[in-house]
């Protein structure tokens, strides 16, 4: 990123009509400094944040991304900083009246020849990566559950070197909740499609406490589990169903702590040697299911990282590739360009559904689409939501929509998806795990050292300030795009052979190296009693 103390003042406009830029120079730059088109700073604007390019009116619009993204509260002479205190957000974009399936773009090219080294499963997904995970149905026997993973690690895993890893998907739902209320389909069949995810082999285990509401027949009825050996054929008849594997921590034979945590260990051995009997092998690169977030963003997020990443969503839908974008509230105030590019009226009124249930979520407790924004957001220059949102779409690339996914739901269609989802990053990346996806890409311009322990986590810098300073946090750069020194197209390449070179077990990225995992958290809008 150029510095504001060797560098020439640079600033950066997304469209034409653009009447605002953001400064690029590192550390911001002073009142006084002088633009080579001739425009003069009235004030000192850090790095990332607006100045005015013209006189700003009172009452007019603010405009970035060639849209509103607020009206001036008063009138902001040209060269000065333009922030949240100045800015009124525009009202949320009506529900009705959309463009529907309005973009009808020339279907792309395929992208045919590329391949990745990937685990074959029962039921027909790709696995990035050859996990045992240990489901549980309660928050209540996590302890019991990491105490016994410790162990397995310690003194079984390396008996089976073909497993990279056993995971407990410890959750805080499981009792205590309005099990029958309609929304708690939502937790319940996150934490069903999660423990299906790609990565895990369709080896199915689950740990139990016994008198929790959520039992284990209620998690995984008959039929969830796809047939995973010959062997299991006697247990289940010809119904093509694997019979569910349960530690219950309450049944009778079990005496004292350690007869709990020896019964997981040995249920988990049959488990794991199943897996390690596992090899990878050739598939084409549509095998990949790949969920696509940001965190932690700034001005840069809609600059550098998300369009990059928007290429390599066109690329890889034009592989026969899955994709999903989310971030119900990060994407709300853009849901006019969604609808307009549905492949059929019937993807833009789902669309719209999710957007109005999450309309209805929010009213219910009191808030709306401004509290979206953090600190840290402001603090790199994103004035409000609305902003927010225009740079996070571009994620999503410029390929049809042609799916989407009510919260929890199972991906089932090759494509661009549009998975509802809050844009918190960790409900966020939950859901898109129990989506089904087996490779994860995470913006950030802050930083954020977020990971999953399910699934490999691809990050990538906004700017080479925090590249530089997070090298051992950060796979990708994506402010060379900034600094002038790759292009998009560049980047977005760069990050699908990344992607590749990762889903094959050939790289691990730095959230992998260093075992940073963020906790599952189930979305609960259900009554916790």
């Amino acid at each position: 990123m150029p510095d504001s103390t060797n560098a020439s003042p640079l600033y950066i406009t997304m469209h034409d009509s653009d009447n605002v830029a953001i400064v690029a120079n590192n550390g911001g730059l002073p009142a006084g400094t002088v633009f080579p088109c001739g425009l003069a700073l009235r004030e000192q604007v850090p790095q990332g944040h607006k100045v005015a390019l013209v006189d700003l009116p009172a009452g007019s619009a603010v405009r970035r991304y060639n849209v509103p993204i607020g009206y001036a509260l008063k009138d902001i002479p040209a060269g000065s900083w333009v922030h949240e205190r100045l800015l009124k957000m525009p009202d949320a974009r009506e529900l009705d009246n959309l463009p529907i399936s309005t973009v009808r773009p020339e279907p792309a090219v395929p992208l045919e020849g590329y391949t990745f080294e990937g685990f074959r499963n029962p039921d027909g997904s790709i696995g990035t990566r050859n996990i045992l995970a240990i489901t549980q149905t309660v928050q209540c026997v996590a302890g019991v559950t990491d105490f016994a993973v410790q162990r397995i690690k310690a003194e079984m895993l390396p008996r089976f070197p073909k497993v990279d890893d056993v995971v407990a998907l410890e959750h805080g739902y499981g009792c205590g909740v309005a099990i029958d209320a309609p929304d708690a389909i939502i937790p319940i069949r996150t934490l069903r499609n999660i423990s299906l995810n790609p990565n895990f082999g369709c080896e199915v285990m689950v740990v139990s406490l016994g008198c929790e509401k959520l039992q284990p027949e209620r998690l995984m009825p008959p039929g969830t589990i796809p047939l995973v050996d010959e062997r299991n054929v006697a247990d289940v008849g010809t119904s093509g169903e694997s019979k569910l594997d349960v530690v219950c921590l309450q049944d009778d034979a079990h005496v004292g702590f350690m007869s709990m945590v020896e019964s997981i260990m040995r249920q988990a051995e049959e488990h794991l040697e199943r897996l390690n009997a596992r090899q990878r092998e050739t598939v084409p690169a549509s095998e990949l299911v790949v969920g696509v977030q940001c965190g932690g963003s700034d001005a840069f997020s809609g600059v550098t990282a998300n369009p990059a990443v928007g290429f390599c969503t066109d690329l890889l839908v034009r592989a026969g590739a899955s994709v999903m974008f989310s971030e119900t509230t990060e994407v709300r105030d853009g849901i006019d360009q969604l609808t307009s590019r549905a492949t059929t009226p019937e993807v833009a009124q789902a669309m719209i559904r999710e957007m109005a249930w999450y309309d209805a979520y929010l009213k219910r407790g009191s808030v709306d689409r401004s509290a979206n924004t953090t600190p840290g957001n402001k603090k790199g220059g994103l004035s409000n939501i609305v902003e927010k949102a225009m740079g996070s779409i571009v994620k999503s690339g410029s390929a049809p929509i042609s799916n989407v996914l009510a919260p929890g739901e199972k991906l089932r269609h090759k494509g661009l998806t549009y998975a509802a989802t809050p844009a918190s990053d960790f409900i966020c990346g939950t859901l898109q795990l129990a989506a089904g996806m087996n490779l994860h890409v995470f913006t950030t311009g802050r930083g954020t050292p977020y990971g999953l322990a399910q699934v490999p986590v691809i990050k990538v810098a906004t700017r080479t300030d925090l590249a530089r300073r997070w090298h051992d946090l950060m796979d990708v750069n994506a402010g060379t795009i900034a600094d002038g020194t790759a292009t998009i197209e560049q980047v977005g390449w760069e990050l699908f052979q990344l992607m590749l070179d990762v889903a094959s077990g050939r790289k691990k990225t730095w959230a992998e190296q260093w075992k940073l995992h963020n906790a599952l958290v189930l979305f609960n809008p259900a009554p916790v009693t």
